[in-house]
């Protein structure tokens, strides 16, 4: 697998996991407000889900960087290699001639 298909299967990945969590989070804010229970009982639910949603937006967004980061090493990586190779063969040429 090259790059481009690489950072393209990442991309579609990420794009998943966003509605994924999005949809998760309505789930489970229906299922509270639909759960027969007392008013302080539903509070307290709600600020788990809303801390526990917190938490995992935050875990997410992290690892969205780390993924950014680990793929802008790669593509600086590769065209560090592309530019070193490029001055080699105009070398190997000017060389030649």
């Amino acid at each position: 697998m090259n790059m481009k298909e690489e950072l393209a299967t990442e991309k579609k990945e990420g794009s998943i996991l966003v509605p994924f969590l999005v949809g998760g989070l309505v789930g489970a804010g229906i299922a509270l407000l639909l759960a027969p229970k007392s008013g302080r009982e539903l509070r307290k639910d709600i600020k788990d889900a809303s801390s526990n949603a917190r938490q995992k937006i935050v875990t997410t967004v992290e690892k969205g960087r780390e993924l950014f980061e680990e793929s802008r090493s790669a593509i600086k990586t590769a065209v560090d290699a592309g530019k070193t190779a490029y001055v080699e063969e105009i070398d190997k040429h000017r060389k030649a001639a």
